[in-house]
């Protein structure tokens, strides 16, 4: 039984993981185009709209969604087939209110919220995302609910569809209204407008789901009353939603001071000012790519470690968090080290109908890679410090990186000879320090001490030679193409210094012996990799 149920764990996180891979594929396919379209300008007026749809979004749906599927699992896991129908009857009216409340918020107060971030042309794209709170509430319910019960396919489906719609609706309207030479703020708000659309056919499928597959089994078990119910979801979800939204709360913030202070503290136009935010969005872009599909890697290995703490067996526990750690250094370094010593070239191959706004984010890719790297920890660390029941931690110590992030950008972007570039140092010392504290609480409150030197010793020296490899495959071959295109020479270049190093880092992680067959064991379909592979 307890071998059906591990099986059954890992086939969802399969598959879940599997839908993030697909997810983050078309979402590349849908920004690489999307970021020549919009230009600077239009980049800071989509973001602005992306972070208050993502502050409303993680207070809406960060915890509560989690807390219902786990009430699901436990109550299907008992067969009390009508407390878990009364679960979700109860919480799909939480879900409205918020999305509701959420919609009110972007939709009446626009102008407001525009304002209050300095980007007052940033209206249209608000206003044409604020119906996607609503549907996204409302589909984070049933996400949970379907989940609980073990189900990850509707979510899995749902997911792609939406970010479907994204690239094929609102790619298409973004480049329409381009062409009409309606201005970037009208380009923006097209853009955002596939988003909105595509949440819509989401919720449409969830519903036809789970309408077509009703649960008919009748038990005896009499349910809680709702208000009981309501309280379960709340002590539950609330402290992860506070975790998981204080970051996006922050960034909101964020955006505010840096676009004040290069208004009134430089006397930018906001035009100017929005042009100088968008080269630091294109930066952080490309640094948000890794750690999506870290994450996958995280949500498989923690809940085994849950399970092994369960049983008191904290030899397993360690072994299996030591794993962990193993594979994000082996994941996280090489992608933060390579985005930062092929920074430019990489925005240059990315943006080609926008050279100079490439070079202008290169300088803020080489620093943000490397804050890459400690998103990567701080996620893993995030995560186990949730394991062990420590939920409130990761709430302190992200506000503490965010007090930071403000504090530093507030000087930094306010002095003239730094400027915009005061934004991206101020990234890299708020998960710095998010990362260091979350370290340390994990060494403290682990039964058996992680021995980080071990852990991360060796990758970091693969990582080391790989940058130096990538690095210089990429001024060899741009010297011998220097007479051709620009475009085509350092595409090339770039190619070729990133084929290097992966090779490189290959070569290194074997002849090294950094990943183990054990590291493998607790993921996906590892066991088969680890044999494919030959490790030991």
């Amino acid at each position: 039984m307890s071998t059906k149920k591990k099986q059954s764990f890992l086939g969802g996180a399969a598959i879940l993981a599997s839908a993030v891979a697909i997810v983050k594929g078309i979402g590349f396919f849908y920004k690489i185009p999307l970021n020549n379209i919009l230009g600077e300008e239009g980049k800071t007026y989509f973001d602005s709209a992306y972070q208050i749809y993502n502050v409303l979004l993680s207070i809406s749906t960060a915890g509560l969604p989690l807390a219902l599927s786990k009430l699901v699992s436990e109550a299907q896991a008992r067969g009390r087939e009508n407390e878990k129908r009364k679960l979700f009857s109860t919480a799909i009216w939480i879900f409205f209110a918020l999305g509701l409340a959420g919609f009110a918020i972007m939709f009446f107060g626009t102008s407001w919220v525009a304002a209050r971030l300095h980007n007052e042309s940033a209206y249209w794209a608000i206003r044409a995302l604020s119906p996607a709170v609503f549907c996204v509430c409302l589909l984070a319910c049933m996400r949970g609910y379907t989940q609980g019960q073990g189900n990850m396919t509707p979510t899995a489906v749902s997911q792609v569809l939406e970010a479907l719609s994204k690239l094929g609706i609102g790619l298409a309207l973004a480049w329409y209204i381009f062409q009409a030479g309606m201005g970037q703020k009208f380009v923006a708000a097209g853009a955002i407008l596939g988003v909105t659309i595509g949440t819509v056919l989401s919720m449409l499928f969830l519903i036809g789901y789970l309408l077509t597959h009703r649960s008919r089994a009748e038990t005896l078990d009499v349910p809680e009353s709702r208000g009981t119910l309501a309280r379960h979801i709340l002590v539950i979800g609330v402290p992860i939603t506070l975790s998981n939204s204080a970051m996006s709360i922050i960034t909101l913030v964020d955006t505010s001071i840096v676009l004040g202070r290069l208004q009134n503290g430089l006397g930018l136009t906001e035009e100017a000012a929005s042009a100088l935010k968008g080269a630091y969005g294109y930066a952080m872009d490309m640094v948000n790519l890794p750690p999506s599909f870290v994450f996958p890697v995280t949500m498989s290995l923690i809940p085994v470690a849950a399970a092994a703490l369960a049983r008191r067996d904290h030899r397993e526990a360690d072994r299996i968090i030591s794993s962990a750690f193993r594979l994000i250094a082996i994941l996280a370094l090489p992608c933060g080290v390579g985005l930062s010593v092929l920074s430019t070239p990489i925005m240059r191959l990315v943006l080609p109908a926008q050279p100079e706004a490439a070079l202008a984010a290169g300088p803020h890719l080489r620093v943000l890679g490397f804050a890459c790297i400690f998103i990567c920890v701080m996620n893993l660390t995030n995560a186990i410090l949730q394991t062990y029941g420590k939920v409130r931690i990761p709430i302190y110590t992200v506000v503490a990186g965010g007090v930071v992030k403000i504090a530093m950008n507030y000087i930094l972007v306010g002095t003239p000879e730094i400027n915009i570039h005061g934004a991206p140092i101020s990234t890299l010392c708020c998960y710095v320090v998010i990362a260091l504290l979350n370290l340390f609480f994990v060494w403290k409150y682990s039964p058996t001490k992680p021995r980080y030197f071990q852990l991360f010793f060796k990758p970091a020296v693969a990582t080391a030679l790989m940058g130096g490899g990538a690095w210089a495959t990429h001024g060899l071959v741009s010297r011998a193409l220097s007479g051709h295109s620009a475009y085509g020479a350092n595409a090339i270049a770039t190619l070729c210094g990133i084929l290097a190093g992966v090779i490189v880092y290959a070569i290194l992680v074997v002849a090294l012996r950094i990943l183990r067959a054990e590291d493998l064991k607790t993921v996906p379909h590892g066991a088969k990799l680890a044999k494919l592979l030959h490790l030991r």
